[in-house]
């Protein structure tokens, strides 16, 4: 197993096949590749349970309960779920499977969490002001030649690249 542990699969190889996934993506449901939309059906879902009234009124929540269906009903959940079974399984195959906090040894396991949790808030915000996620915005972007796509790869990286100079203590 240990040898294994170090093996990691050919990047070029992994965007490929990404690729390939986002095609089949596109034939079989119409949409591209993305992870916030699965988010946001849950969050749906749960204002539903609490009040379906409210959910089935409101302009936002209406079309994904309308007519007695769920918003737990749709592939984009189906993806998520896949994606994490998918590393779990890989993680555990090649004997990565792990349960800590990934952080530099500088920080304390509790600001490497509040840390996560902001970011993942902020993320959360983000992905709902952006109308999706980065996946969905970069990738299908520009898996159908669109502006936005390309435009949203060089604010990201750009971004990031800004960013990580600032945040690079909680790391390093």
């Amino acid at each position: 197993m240990s040898d294994k542990k170090n093996k990691y699969m050919n990047p070029y190889l992994a965007g490929f096949l990404i690729g390939i996934m986002m095609i089949l993506a596109y034939y079989y449901s119409g949409e591209g590749l993305g992870g916030s939309g699965a988010f946001k059906k849950v969050a749906i879902a749960g204002v539903n349970a609490v009040s379906h009234d409210y959910a089935k009124d409101a302009a936002y929540f209406s079309s994904s309960v309308a007519d007695g269906k769920s918003p737990l009903n749709s592939w984009l959940i189906f993806e998520v779920l896949g994606v994490i079974v998918g590393a779990v399984i890989s993680a555990a195959y090649f004997g990565r499977l792990s349960f800590k906090v990934g952080k530099s040894p500088k920080i304390t396991n509790r600001t490497r969490l509040i840390a996560a949790v902001i970011g993942g808030l902020l993320w959360g915000v983000g992905s709902q002001l952006g109308r999706g996620c980065t996946s969905g915005l970069i990738m299908s972007g520009m898996a159908v030649n669109s502006l936005s796509g390309y435009v949203g790869l060089m604010a990201v990286f750009g971004g990031g690249y800004l960013f990580a100079y600032f945040f690079r203590k909680l790391w390093i």
